[in-house]
């Protein structure tokens, strides 16, 4: 009988081939898991947040056993590409709040205990959120450290595990990415600062 690792990689393979029932036996097995990613991504939403972890574990699940043409290489593969979703989910969550209440909700959010720069206070997560889009763009792989380090609360040695890098590497990313992010968003602090002055009548 095959073990949960070569199981679970098994059904990977067949998800998009059947009829769902690969995506209903994949499920327990990746659920603890799930659900322990939610639960790291919730340590940085507002308290009162209208979204619960089980219902962003279910969406982010449905989503991700929905990609397309999607060549799994195994359950840390699986489990990056669920962070991707989460953070994705969390953050159109996030832009429907604010438009719902024609405004910005403010919260605090750190890189290790250390506070990004922000607003006078607090920083929103939709800021940071497109300043790593931007890193992004510059270094996916950074990108990458920064949604599982910060987002998903993993540890170095397990985002080196699901990147195929070091250790070392891994940490010399989140090093540069926190630094990058940091000017990233003073920047954006700045501009805003400029934007919300009076005009001169």
């Amino acid at each position: 009988m095959p073990g949960e690792t070569e199981q679970l990689t098994s059904i990977l393979e067949e998800l998009g081939t059947d009829d769902g029932s690969a995506a209903s036996r994949l499920m327990p097995l990746v659920y603890d898991e799930l659900r322990a990613l939610a639960g790291s991504f919730f340590n940085h939403q507002r308290p009162d947040h209208t979204l619960q972890p089980t219902a962003l574990v279910h969406e982010a699940f449905v989503r991700v056993v929905g990609t397309p043409d999607q060549d799994w290489s195994g359950r840390d593969h699986f489990l990056a590409v669920a962070a991707k979703a989460m953070r994705q989910i969390l953050v159109d969550h996030a832009r429907r709040h604010r438009a719902a209440k024609r405004g910005r909700s403010w919260h605090r959010v750190t890189l290790d205990g250390e506070t990004i720069p922000g607003r006078e206070h607090d920083l929103d997560c939709l800021d940071l959120d497109t300043a790593l889009e931007e890193l992004t763009k510059l270094d996916a792989r950074k990108g990458q450290v920064v949604t599982l380090r910060f987002f998903g609360g993993l540890s170095n040695e397990a985002v080196a595990r699901i990147l195929g890098v070091s250790r070392k590497t891994v940490v010399q990313d989140w090093t540069f990415a926190r630094a990058w992010l940091g000017r990233a968003l003073r920047r954006e602090k700045d501009a805003e600062a400029v934007t919300d002055q009076p005009h001169p009548r």
